[in-house]
């Protein structure tokens, strides 16, 4: 379905009600949110047979006016009408709020995989909750993270309240969860939903002092935040309130919805496809087994029904991350649950009674495994990258691959061209269709085509052109947003990521400080450099935080002296959210994966800088490995340890970071330059440094300083390179953009749906 630009035209004139000339930009911007709404409802379709569920707690789907536009096919001739009334639809898209309803690559990838489902005219939704604050508005003050809260909901919200509740009960209270529906329109495909649920009762006005509030107050604070505070019990069980009552209404949502398409229950995987995104959802499992037992389904039946409905995506092998909750915890908030899933952990048992202790899932402890749930309760369990499912079948997950070898198998993430490329780089897409036309923006394996170009000199000059336009766009910004001022000269290294150890933020730092002291020797790099940081950290991670004290107190020093800030500038851009990316990542000269190897499930970061147009600066991890075997080791720069390397020193637990501290001059030197006489001149809190050197040279869990040197050389490398061959490095990031077609969520979705979903093509 077409939408003419005079039918575009008169859909907005009759909404405003006067001239679009006339009109000012809210009411433009509310206008434009109608017109989206109705041409987007407009291509929704009845659903029959079976439809995907797509349960997550995060969806971090970025500000969504020029993705709709550019989905619907109205972008151009939106924008178009606009100028010839003298407006510019820049200016609303900077008036929109971007949703708060997610934080890092899970959250983001849930809203690539819901672009690609509608786009591909398959049916399925997500099942989320509506989060007042999302996980915090990041303020960078006094050379700190200061969280405060993000209260993105307003009049003007593409999620729009319903009538539909669910009652839910927690801890042996009764709520009604509220439906809000979300409109997921595809490119030039169909329209789904992002349900999300909320409690008529949420009360904002008890956030006190930054993101603090009572915990206790369950009615008024259950959605307030995303991923709350968990470094007390409240938090914790704070956690468990949030996340049934998620998978509770959802379960409800989708039983209906079934019934109404036909489903008896007994034929529920006829009519349902439920993929729990990490373990945050796992509950589903036993909340549909006690949901059909209430429809008069034996409790054994009601275990198969929900396996062959339900399947698992596994994000990461870090123990932290693979939730266990106290049984205690259980008892007080679902008791309803709790005999359900004793009588699954007695199931698991008998099935593994070589390893109960490892496979069970109510542990010795009398903690509950929600992985173990997951993997045992469902029929298909899936990492996130070739490397990550390899390491998960023969290391991590060893005990549950030999029971259920035909469960397990790969789905390598994948991004949206839509957002990643059409939406953020404009510039970029039009050169890519000026030479091989419009297929890839549907089928993403027609980047290939620009290989028959790689020695084109009119295609790389303009390449290089439009790098550079982007460039000092980013710089543009970086001046108005934060009042900073880059060279956009210069080669710009970006590491914007969540902050954690395991993605070694702390590496990239200890390199620029091993710089200062190169370039106070006389030893200046190749080219200058901007060093670019966009990371969140948890509020309750400590060490994360004084990484990020650490880089702010560094590029004041830096900046302070006139040496070193000739040749490097480091910024940190504060609150780093989809919108920031879309200006960063276009802008990219080096992108910076260097995650310790095997601790990286996949990534989808590097994907989206691959595809426009920067090299990888990265370790053999997550889906650093399958980039690097599509661009071939010339068009990329991989440096470090091996994923076997890192699982044998924790194997044998042989690592001593002091060792590696002592033997080295100028590791010690630049460790021990955090607590430095010219860090605390700078504004550095004494403590916090000294936490994080302590944490480096008494733990460094992540092992940063084995690749300290090779990160060095790896890295200073890649900036010659760059110095002396600007044409090669052209070439080489268009062989990186033209293999990037095998990173699109199309074909992730793709591949779920022939080996997991099985659902049918719906228009």
């Amino acid at each position: 379905m077409a939408f003419t630009k005079e039918q575009i035209k008169e859909e907005l004139g009759g909404i405003l009600g006067r001239s679009i000339a006339g009109a000012t930009d809210e009411e433009l911007y509310g206008a434009l949110l109608q017109l989206v709404q109705k041409f987007s409802d407009e291509k929704k379709t009845p659903v029959t047979g079976k439809k995907l569920y797509y349960i997550s707690a995060e969806f971090l789907i970025g500000k969504l006016l020029s993705n709709n536009l550019i989905n619907l096919g109205i972008y151009e001739d939106v924008r178009d009408i606009l100028r010839e009334n003298g407006k510019e639809l820049s200016d609303l898209e900077e008036m929109e709020n971007e949703p708060s309803l997610g934080n890092g690559g899970l959250g983001r990838l849930a809203a690539c995989f819901l672009d690609s489902l509608a786009t591909m005219n398959l049916p399925g939704d997500g099942i989320g909750l509506r989060y007042h604050c999302g996980l915090f508005h990041q303020y960078i003050g006094s050379g700190v993270q200061t969280e405060m809260p993000d209260k993105w909901l307003t009049n003007q919200c593409w999620a729009k309240k319903t009538d539909k509740t669910y009652k839910v009960t927690l801890a042996g209270k009764e709520y009604e969860a509220r439906l809000y529906e979300l409109n997921i329109t595809g490119y030039e495909g169909r329209t789904n939903t992002l349900n999300l649920f909320d409690l008529d009762t949420i009360d904002e006005s008890i956030i006190k002092d930054g993101i603090n509030f009572d915990k206790k107050d369950i009615a008024k604070n259950l959605t307030l935040f995303l991923y709350p505070d968990d470094s007390d019990e409240d938090g914790r069980l704070l956690r468990i309130y949030q996340q049934y009552l998620m998978v509770s209404a959802g379960a409800q949502l989708i039983l209906d919805e079934c019934v109404k398409r036909g489903c008896n229950y007994h034929d529920l995987a006829d009519y349902a496809a439920i993929q729990i995104n990490d373990t945050h959802p796992s509950m589903v499992i036993p909340e549909l087994i006690r949901l059909l037992g209430e429809k008069g389904i034996e409790f054994d039946e009601a275990v198969d029904i929900v396996t062959k409905t339900c399947a698992y995506t596994n994000h990461t092998i870090l123990a932290e991350a693979l939730e266990t909750w106290p049984r205690r915890f259980l008892d007080k908030v679902v008791p309803q649950l709790m005999p359900i899933i004793e009588h699954l952990d007695r199931i698991a048992r008998e099935r593994d009674k070589n390893h109960p202790e490892v496979t069970g899932i109510i542990d010795k402890d009398q903690r509950v495994h929600m992985a173990n749930m997951d993997i045992h309760f469902t029929h298909s369990t899936n990492g996130v990258a070739k490397l990550h499912t390899e390491i998960l079948e023969k290391s991590e997950l060893k005990d549950f691959y030999a029971l259920y070898p035909e469960k397990f198998n790969n789905k390598t993430n994948g991004i949206t061209f839509r957002r990643w490329l059409l939406e953020c780089n404009p510039r970029l897409t039009n050169m890519i269709e000026t030479r091989i036309g419009t297929g890839f923006k549907k089928n993403a394996d027609e980047l290939t085509k620009l290989l028959d170009y790689v020695d084109d000199e009119e295609t790389l000059q303009e390449l290089a052109e439009i790098k550079q336009a982007n460039k000092t766009a980013l710089a543009q910004w970086l001046e108005k947003k934060q009042g900073v001022k880059i060279d956009p000269q210069a080669m710009f290294l970006i590491q914007s990521k969540r902050l954690h150890e395991y993605k070694r933020q702390q590496l990239n730092l200890l390199y620029l400080i091993h710089e200062y002291y190169e370039i106070k020797a006389g030893h200046v790099p190749a080219h200058k450099i901007v060093s670019i940081f966009g990371a969140k950290a948890a509020p309750a991670y400590i060490i994360a935080k004084d990484i990020i004290h650490a880089l702010l107190t560094l590029s004041k020093v830096i900046a302070d002296d006139p040496d070193v800030s000739a040749w490097i500038q480091l910024v940190f851009v504060e609150n780093y959210n989809v919108t920031a990316a879309e200006k960063m990542i276009p802008a990219c000269d080096l992108s910076e994966q260097i995650s310790l190897a095997s601790k990286e499930a996949s990534g989808t970061g590097n994907m989206k800088f691959m595809l426009n147009g920067a090299l990888t600066l990265g370790t053999m991890d997550g889906a650093n490995v399958e980039i690097a075997e599509r661009v071939g080791n010339d068009n990329i720069y991989i440096f470090g340890e091996s994923s076997h390397q890192v699982i044998d020193h924790y194997a044998r637990a042989d690592y001593c970071s002091r060792d590696w501290y002592e033997a080295d001059p100028n590791l010690k030197r630049a460790v021990d330059f955090l607590t430095s006489d010219e860090m605390l001149a700078h504004g550095g809190i004494k403590e916090n440094l000294e936490r994080l050197k302590n944490e480096l040279l008494n733990k460094d869990w992540f092992q940063t300083f084995p690749d300290f040197n090779a990160y060095i050389v790896r890295k200073n490398q890649a900036i010659c390179d760059y110095a002396v061959n600007s044409r090669d490095w052209t070439r080489r990031a268009l062989i990186n953009i033209a293999n990037a077609g095998f990173f699109s969520s199309d074909r992730t979705i793709e591949s779920y749906n022939k080996e997991i979903w099985h659902l049918k093509e719906q228009a």
